[in-house]
This record gives C-alpha cells, structure tokens and sequence, in this order.
C-alpha cells in the first residue's frame, strides 16, 4: 500500500475491494483520504471512485457490515454516502484484532462512493452537465494536483499509486495548483478559488503563481456561487491555525472585497498633520491569529473579526487630539445582525454571542486606564456573565503594537485587571447574577401588580449592589427594598 493505513482503514478498504471485484467494478481510493494520509494528517472521509455505479458498490459494501450501516443515496448525482461508526466496524476490526485493535476511541467514518464521471459547464452555473468517464476523466475534472492522487484497490495492483499531474511533487513543494488551465478551472467552479485559499491556509502550502493570477482575473465569478457555500469556506479558513494566510490572500486577490466588503473597509491608514491611525484590516487579522492560539471556538475567532468592523463609520479626526473612532463598539454590535444575515450565517444565540463581545470589547481594556473601582468590575460582570471569560481572551488578543514594551505594560495591567475580577467574583458572585428580591417578591410584598414602580424598585437593588451600597444577599437586599419603597411612597401590603 502506497500510503500508511491502520488496520482497522486497511481492513475496509480491502473489504471494498473484495465488493468491487465481486461486482468486476473497478475501483480507486481518491482525493482528500490519500492527500491527508501522505501528509501525515488526521482525516476520517473516504472518497471512492469506481468505473461503474457508485450507489450498487455502496449498498453490497453496507451489506457486508454487522450491523449494516444505513447509506445516504443522491440518485441525481450518482453518489451514495455511509457512515461507518465503531459498531460497525465491530465485528470487523475483530478479525484483525481479538481485541478490538484501534477501534477505542476510534472516530466515525465517512465513505462516499461515486462513479467515475466526466464534467462539462455552462458559463452561467456551477452545476455541471455529467457522463460516465474513466478514472483519468474523474481525475482531470478535480480542482487541484494535491487532490488528484488515486490509489488501486483493484486485485491486480492493489495499493499503487496514480499520479497523472505529479501531485506527490507539489505535496513535497507545498505548493496549491490546479491540474489543468486554471482559469477554466476557476471558471468553471468559482468556489474552487476559495478551496484554494482555504488549503493554502490550512495546510500552510503556496499557491502556485499561475493559479493566483487566475483567481485574481476570475473574482467576479464568486457571485454565482451561494452565500452558504462561500460562508462554509470562510469559516474553514477562520478556523485554520494561522487564518490571515487565507485572510491575505482574499484581500489580494480581490475577492474578500466581493464577498465581505466591511472587512476591506477596515484596510488602510490615514495622516492629517502627521498623525495616523494604525491599519484596521491588519490589526483584526492580527488579533485573530492571537486568538486562535488559544481558542477553537469559530464564534469567539467571528467576534476577533468583528471586533472593530464599524471603526470605518465612527472615524473622526478631532484637533489637537488625532483620530478617533468613538462609539464603534456600539455601532459594531448593531452591524453584527446585519453581516450575519448577509453571509447567511445563523442568527440565533451565536449571534447574540458575537454582538455581546463586540459591544463589550473595550470594557476590560477600559479598566487597565483609570483606577479600578469594584463597582466598575461588579458591572463588568454582570454585564458579561457566562462570557466573561471568553471576553477576556478576546481583549487580551486585542493587545497589539509594534511597540514591544508597550505591549508589556498593557498585558501586566490586563492580567491585574483579570486578578481582580477573579476576586470580586469570588467576594460577590455577580457573574450569572439572579437578584435575591425578584420582581414577583416585590408585587407580593406591596400587592402591587407588574408595573413601573416594580421595575425602579428591581433596578434601584440590582445599582445597590452593584456599586457595593449592599452584599449580594437576601436580607440586605430586603431591608434596601422597604426604605427604597418607603421613599418612592410605597407602603407594604395590609398597611394603611
């Protein structure tokens, strides 16, 4: 076998072969599984091509799997997908293993069978019109050399290596290519221009000069393709280890520019009297690649992009002080369900969560310039909640400048900030606060019905304890009801 397989992957894939043989189909091992096995990658996606129907190989290999797995069938497309779980891969990997081999912890597989096929396009779609094709016409239509390498799993050569576009070459090059004219390529499929920026982002690779050049003249193309698609890419690059690699090369090419303009918007400096302001794009894409050092979550890594996107629309120049762009945190929450619904990403609690970190972005920063009080600390977590700790690994992934003892001095003071916060959470366990008076307390206690005095009787206890006037408990909280109630001329229930 040309690449290194584990028992458990080696036992499939012959039983694959054994089902092709039975049905004298031949078939290939192809595309991503080869591609992330040479690479040494983690990869849990088969793709199968056979010279034949993909769907009838499909259904005799779930057959000889106790239990069957259930198969997904795409008659359009001629694809069937299965899912093999531990399971049911059970009884399998036991004839390689008494024990079961690799199969704890093993992770579920994906396997998608196809015919080989031949693809033609129409200029205004990127739905191609399909025949039956050999395993070198299935080769040809792939988007790039890296993702063209086929191995065997016929009985004849099973485990050799087809290799029409020396794509082993650009593995060891690290280099993004497509295996024919790439402007037909990119053409043809536009969102093969984004699988190119997201490869080259995820697996750190170049793309090749020629292949660049035809992503720049063929940008426009990217409008036929859907919102969701797109999106799906972006997010794929935004979770890469090192997401400005994709990010710069979007901006460059152009395409950035199509397909998010508030981003490009961010992009440049301007000078009046000779004081400036940093470069928002590449600010943003360095407080992302701060935070995907220590977060994997894509909403948080969505909140480090948006975390200034409105400095365009709230930027000033005031005399005597320099630029300014007050307000951006307020008017870049507001932007947050916009951007959402214009790349048709969800807007739901992801969403609200993305807000929130761009509305409160400045908050802890704020706190590293004055002195703390812990009035200012009690609110900030109220205000954050649950998220709190999220919104400090955003801010301290904001803290950026060329300046590197500038840069210290703001982290010392950002992780004084975060002691603090530990502590007055500890003291007065404001995160997630419930108040200890509830507003149903309060209608009994003065038999009053939902109304205005009940909320300025809530806010007026939830301000006490939050500036420290009372303890986050229930008595203090009570006894301040009473005397608040007694100055707003309320009088309790039962008494005249």
């Amino acid at each position: 076998m040309y690449i290194n397989c584990s028992d458990k992957e080696l036992f499939i894939l012959k039983k694959i072969a054994d089902t092709a043989t039975e049905l004298n189909m031949p078939c290939f091992l192809i595309g991503g599984f080869v591609r992330d096995k040479i690479l040494e990658r983690t990869t849990k996606d088969i793709d199968i091509v056979c010279l034949g129907d993909g769907i009838a190989l499909a259904e005799l290999v779930a057959k000889s799997f106790q239990p069957s797995p259930e198969i997904s069938v795409f008659k359009n497309f001629g694809t069937a997908q299965m899912k093999l779980n531990k399971f049911s891969m059970l009884k399998s990997v036991s004839k390689v293993s008494p024990t079961g081999g690799d199969l704890e912890g093993a992770a579920d597989l994906d396997i998608e069978f196809v015919g080989a096929r031949k693809e033609s396009y129409n200029y205004d779609s990127r739905k191609p019109a399909v025949e039956q094709g050999s395993i070198e016409d299935d080769q040809n239509r792939r988007d790039f050399t890296i993702n063209t390498l086929a191995i065997s799993l016929n009985k004849e050569d099973f485990g050799e290596l087809a290799d029409p576009f020396d794509g082993i070459s650009d593995l060891t090059k690290k280099i993004i290519k497509t295996p024919l004219d790439p402007d037909i390529t990119f053409s043809d499929d536009p969102l093969r221009m984004m699988r190119a920026i997201r490869f080259a982002a995820q697996l750190h690779f170049t793309i090749e000069e020629k292949t660049l050049e035809a992503i720049t003249q063929n940008a426009e193309r990217i409008k036929i393709v859907s919102s969701e698609r797109i999106t799906d890419e972006l997010n794929k690059i935004i979770m890469s280890n090192e997401p400005s690699v994709g990010f710069k090369i979007l901006y460059t090419s152009g395409l950035l520019k199509i397909i998010f303009p508030q981003m490009v918007e961010l992009a440049g400096a301007e000078y009046i009297d000779g004081l400036g302001h940093k470069d928002n794009f590449y600010h943003t894409l360095q407080v992302l690649d701060n935070i995907a050092k220590h977060t994997a979550d894509l909403w948080l890594r969505w909140a480090a992009i948006l975390h200034d996107i409105a400095k365009p629309k709230t930027k000033k120049f005031e005399d005597g002080h320099g630029w300014t762009f007050h307000g951006h945190e307020v008017v870049g929450g507001r932007m947050v369900p916009k951007i959402f619904n214009q790349l048709k990403l969800p807007q739901n609690d992801k969403m609200k969560f993305v807000r929130k970190m761009v509305e409160l972005h400045l908050r802890p920063i704020s706190l590293t310039k004055e002195n703390i009080t812990d009035s200012a600390l009690r609110r900030l977590l109220f205000d954050a909640g649950d998220d709190i700790d999220a919104l400090m690994i955003l801010c301290k992934a904001d803290i950026t400048s060329k300046n590197k003892f500038k840069v210290k001095r703001f982290l010392e003071n950002f992780e004084m900030v975060s002691h603090r916060l530990a502590g007055v959470e500890e003291n007065d366990k404001i995160r997630n606060w419930q108040p200890p008076v509830t507003g149903e307390m309060i209608m009994k206690e003065f038999n009053l019905t939902p109304s205005r005095k009940v909320g300025d009787i809530k806010t007026a206890i939830r301000e006490a304890i939050l500036d420290g006037i009372i303890p986050n408990e229930y008595e203090a909280a009570y006894n301040f009801m009473i005397e608040k109630a007694k100055e707003m001329g309320i009088v309790k229930a039962g008494k005249l």
